[in-house]
């Protein structure tokens, strides 16, 4: 078994870049199945004007082509959007680590309905990190979710 709170610690170092940038703090990795890490990546949306650059698109892009995704592990700070959450089943990814869905549901439900393993670590760094970034920020927050 991996070490998930090691693997969520990178993708919240993503966030935090991102942040830094002036964009939204969601940060992911991808990882192998023994804890490689593949790629990583964070939201870029509000840097680069592209709503196609979540954190999981860009931790999936820098990971490269593999051969297969099944025993891949997507690590992410907030819970998939659809758009993330169509990604992760297009490629067949089968673990989803996910640092907190308390801001953010997301399609959990539709991940776990359709076979995806779901951790949700109820992180408490990402709970607030993100909840401060929508208090502060809720137009570009509901621009980005699509409200």
């Amino acid at each position: 078994m991996s070490d998930y709170l090691a693997m969520l610690d990178i993708a919240i170092e993503e966030a935090k870049l991102g942040l830094s940038e002036g964009g939204i703090p969601i940060g992911a990795a991808l990882f192998d199945s023994g804890g490689n890490l593949l790629g990583r990546g964070h939201n870029r949306r509000v840097q680069e004007g592209d709503p196609s650059i979540h954190g999981e698109t860009d931790a999936f892009r820098k990971a490269g082509r593999q051969r297969s995704y099944r025993d891949t592990i997507m690590v992410t700070t907030l819970a998939p959007c659809w758009y993330c959450s169509g990604l992760v089943r297009q490629f067949n990814i089968g673990t989803v680590v996910i640092g907190e869905s308390v801001n953010f549901q997301g399609g959990i439900k539709w991940l776990r309905e359709n076979g995806v393993k779901i951790v949700d670590l109820n992180s408490s760094e990402c709970i607030e990190m993100l909840g401060t970034y929508i208090a502060d920020n809720s137009d570009i927050w509901n621009e980005d979710i699509g409200e």
